[in-house]
């Protein structure tokens, strides 16, 4: 038996001596280091696109500090909460947390929020070599700037034959990708609740590693006052590169709304990555990333060194309303050549925003390394099939899956069914289908467009193998659809297959699945009018939000929860108490 479904099963009854045994048995007590982070979240005046502004910043900074690690160390990370007046929980994206769901960072999932004044210990092992993020999980914090990236190294001797990797490059550097609005979070969240809704539109800028412009100084009064262009926080980003050689480049999105397509200009990208799984490689002029994923690109600085090019991040799936993002590649050695120097070229405009083909063509390209692959179940205990419509309830607008939208319980599951509080839930099994799904018209607006609200979890039998099926719809406005990047907590799952129109049970599995080299991710995107599967094995004990990674769905109900073996689960951490029903259980 695997190694890891072997700890899996097993109960701990200490969790400090769970995930050190853990992190020993997977990759040698040797191997493994302890590394601690001290992290001070604090309200900030920022100016990353050049327009100052309040943002939650990690020690003063947005983004905040990249967190990096060797295969199987202990990550701890002593989190004080500073904001006064606002709660925070963090989320390690990508991080499996195998024997540490607590530790998960999902308020209202996994552990009560961290209260203004408190300090909480985020303690956990990076089990996976790759490319992740951090990000908060309260509220809309994770717009208002509080986020990261964290790169996790190879552990030395884990590749066998010395092979650490199916690639070779002589540098790297790290690329996050957000959007920027500069309406505060607490402005947007009223604006989604209010009847009718008040949108606060497209985002003002896109940054690319917290920097970016405002191209419209001028536009008022107030924006005119508070915008300097010459301010060192939005000065470009600088990335260095010397002629000959190959980078790495390892992206991740942690924007809050856009879609975006990332380029290089001059250079061709070859994908090696994707949420921490080797891709088969391809070449791709310019990448589609969605919130929540991150890649790495392969590229070689084998152009004219005497300029510099642009890095180019443009929104797509949406029409656009703001203007490109954009960093500087700048060549070292060029004898006309300085490293800031603008290059001489427009940035990159970037594929049309609406060609859904050529999205969707990029993720069935996206499949697993040859030598890499794990191969999925051949088949499934149970399929879930998930109808994603807008829909409306008491007047606000909403977001809904099989005409459910989701609301957090006050107190959060993994404490409530640990403790058997089992008024903290609605008991009731929510809906595995929906009405009428062997004629449903995906390309029309709902006849009815009302739907209900619950906080019901999905329950999973502990080692069962599980396929989602997501189906995008219309929205409320004819002939609208959106992409939703959907994200799943504490497992990486099999991407099987992307399709257009209405999913057919009958039809689709055997006709479009990809069984033989399919791609392993912890966020997938469910295009327009699309369908969107995926398999997974339900064998990580714990509660895990599933939900769609824009700020705003997920706010207004586009998401689930599953649990599996919580029985399983060992003493939980009184730290992770004190909301709802555990009030005063610090």
């Amino acid at each position: 038996m695997e190694l890891r479904a072997r700890v899996n099963m097993m109960r701990c009854s200490h969790r400090l001596l769970c995930s050190l045994f853990l992190a020993a048995a997977l990759f040698g007590v040797a191997a493994a280091a302890t590394r601690r982070h001290d992290w001070d979240i604090s309200y900030q005046f920022t100016s990353p696109d050049c327009v100052r502004k309040l943002a939650v910043t990690i020690n003063g900074h947005t983004p905040g500090p990249t967190i990096r690690a060797v295969q199987g160390d202990t990550i701890v990370v002593n989190v004080k909460n500073s904001l006064l007046t606002e709660n925070v929980a963090i989320h390690w994206h990508g991080i499996r947390q195998i024997g540490t769901p607590w530790a998960d960072g999902t308020e209202g999932v996994t552990q009560c929020p961290i209260l203004p004044g408190d300090t909480f210990a985020y303690t956990f092992v990076v089990d996976r070599p790759g490319t992740y993020m951090y990000h908060a999980h309260y509220g809309m914090q994770r717009s208002a700037g509080l986020n990261g990236m964290i790169v996790v190294e190879v552990a030395p001797g884990a590749a066998g034959d010395g092979e650490r990797e199916p690639f070779r490059y002589d540098g790297e550097h790290t690329v996050l990708l957000n959007d920027w609005w500069h309406r505060s979070t607490y402005e947007q969240a009223a604006g989604l609740a209010s009847v009718p809704m008040v949108w606060v539109g497209e985002p003002q800028s896109l940054l690319i590693n917290g920097r970016g412009r405002f191209v419209n100084c001028s536009s008022s009064p107030a924006t005119a006052a508070s915008c300097n262009v010459t301010h060192p926080d939005c000065a470009p980003a600088v990335f260095a590169v010397v002629p000959g050689k190959t980078y790495r480049f390892r992206i991740a999105s942690v924007t809050s709304l856009s879609a975006l397509n990332f380029e290089i200009e001059g250079h061709e990208m070859t994908v090696v990555e994707a949420d921490g799984h080797y891709v088969k490689p391809f070449v791709v002029k310019n990448l589609n990333i969605y919130s929540g994923e991150t890649y790495s690109v392969l590229i070689t600085a084998d152009q004219d060194p005497n300029r510099n090019y642009w890095l180019a991040s443009n929104v797509v799936s949406r029409k656009p309303a703001t203007p490109t993002g954009t960093a500087v590649l700048a060549y070292y050695g060029g004898r006309r050549n300085s490293p800031r120097a603008r290059p001489p070229t427009p940035p990159p405009a970037g594929p049309a925003w609406n060609d859904t083909a050529y999205r969707v063509r990029q993720s069935l390209a996206t499949v697993a390394h040859p030598a890499h692959a794990v191969p999925p179940p051949p088949t499934s205990d149970r399929t879930i099939l998930l109808l994603n419509t807008q829909n409306k309830i008491g007047g606000q607008i909403k977001w809904a899956l099989n005409n459910v939208s989701f609301t957090l319980p006050h107190t959060p599951y993994l404490v409530a069914m640990k403790r058997g509080l089992l008024g903290a839930f609605d008991q009731r099994p929510p809906p595995e289908t929906y009405a009428g799904a062997a004629a449903f018209d995906v390309y029309a607006v709902q006849g009815n467009p009302n739907a209900t609200t619950s906080d019901a979890p999905y329950r999973l039998r502990f080692g069962s193998v599980v396929d989602v099926v997501l189906q995008n719809a219309n929205m409320l406005a004819a002939n609208s659809s959106e992409t939703h990047p959907w994200h799943l907590h504490g497992h990486d799952f099999w991407v099987l297959g992307h399709g257009a129109g209405r999913f057919d049970p009958a039809v689709h599995p055997a006709a479009a699945y990809n069984l033989r080299d399919p791609i392993m991710k912890n966020t997938v995107a469910v295009h327009p009018f699309g369908w969107t599967a995926i398999r997974f094995r339900a064998d990580n004990p714990g509660v895990w939000a599933f939900h769609c990674h824009i700020e705003a769905h997920f706010f207004m109900g586009m998401g689930i929860v599953f649990e599996e073996g919580v029985d399983r689960v060992g003493d939980l951490p009184p730290e992770i108490m004190g909301c709802g029903k555990t009030r005063g259980g610090h």
